[in-house]
């Protein structure tokens, strides 16, 4: 019996010192990257400052032998953890174009008016004639959602987008993105730490959908979501809503809590959704299999069929420049949904 005990209280201290030692490492990881990640303007004082925690933080929590070293790396971090959340999201850098217009809605009973929707005439992936127009679209006539996962390479994390279907008007596209400013593009990392400010993209779908099959060469699946048109409605109002906020008040990217389909989950949960969380609300290249496990889209065909017949490339490169892009990169699809 004693032996059992003995057992059982080395795996006890084995464990808390192994749950120690991560913790030590996230939190000195975490503060790293923070000063790394900093608004502070120059990249090299940023990298010295980071280094030097670093150096501190080991030294002070693993070769010192003083107890008071801890708290002194405490006292430090907290300071790093004010420093953070004392850095401010702006409205005011020097945006790439294709995020440089902050849409915004005004909701006039049935009607809504959109500005700072955009339409580039892409020739390239970065040569384009900038456009941004203004919109009216009825909320009586939105009669459907579909779903985008886009893929800067086939794996288990992409980017997804929906498009709003009017009876009456071509879809109405809106992708939750982040806002780079110019020389900049998308690092996972960075976007842990206050990088990116966040932008509802608001577009049509020749731009939208387009650039990312034509001019990015980005796989991208299309799907109908299995929804009826009173909680499109209330969904494309929520939308609204955030698009309004974040017009009047920056907010930051997080890849973990203020992302696409994270943030897609969330609006959809407001809007009357049914369901837990899932894991492939993270990883969402596979958000797709999501959908079809859960029934919220067509399951008619075996996942895989759907799979294979829901990549709109081919139809999208040769629909490119149409007026019947939307309805062209939908014929293609196993079941035809047509706008």
């Amino acid at each position: 019996m004693s032996s059992v005990r003995k057992f059982v209280s080395t795996s006890f201290g084995w464990s808390t010192e192994i749950i120690g030692f991560l913790c030590r490492i996230v939190l000195v990881t975490w503060a790293v990257l923070a000063i790394y990640y900093s608004n502070l303007p120059w990249g090299g004082p940023r990298t010295i400052l980071a280094g030097a925690f670093a150096a501190f933080a080991i030294w002070a929590l693993w070769l010192s032998r003083q107890r008071r070293m801890s708290v002194v790396f405490l006292v430090m971090f907290s300071a790093v953890v004010a420093w953070w959340i004392a850095i401010p999201p702006s409205h005011n850098r020097h945006w790439r174009p294709e995020v440089a217009v902050m849409p915004r809605a005004v909701i006039e009973g049935d009607h809504v008016r959109l500005t700072g929707v955009r339409n580039f005439d892409y020739r390239s992936r970065n040569d384009f004639t900038v456009r941004y127009e203004e919109r009216v679209v009825s909320l009586s006539h939105l009669i459907a959602l579909d779903f985008y996962v886009s893929y800067f390479a086939e794996g288990p994390v992409g980017h997804t987008f929906v498009s709003f279907i009017f009876d009456n008007a071509p879809p109405l596209a809106i992708s939750i993105e982040t806002r780079p400013e110019v020389g900049e593009g998308f690092a996972p990392v960075a976007s842990l730490f206050k990088q990116f400010e966040l932008i509802y993209v608001v577009g049509e779908e020749p731009d939208v959908v387009g650039v990312r099959t034509n001019h990015r060469q980005e796989p991208v699946y299309l799907y109908r979501l299995n929804a009826s048109a009173e909680d499109v409605r209330r969904l494309l109002l929520v939308y609204l809503t955030r698009i309004n906020e974040l017009a009047d008040q920056p907010e930051f990217y997080h890849l973990l809590t203020n992302s696409c389909t994270v943030n897609i989950v969330r609006y959809a949960n407001a809007a009357g959704r049914r369901g837990r969380f899932d894991i492939r609300h993270l990883l969402n290249g596979l958000i797709d299999s999501y959908l079809y496990h859960s029934g919220r889209i067509d399951t008619t065909l075996p996942f895989d069929e759907l799979r294979r017949g829901s990549l709109i490339n081919e139809a999208a490169q040769a629909a490119d420049g149409g007026a019947d892009f939307s309805q062209r990169i939908r014929l293609s699809l196993p079941t035809i949904v047509l706008p």
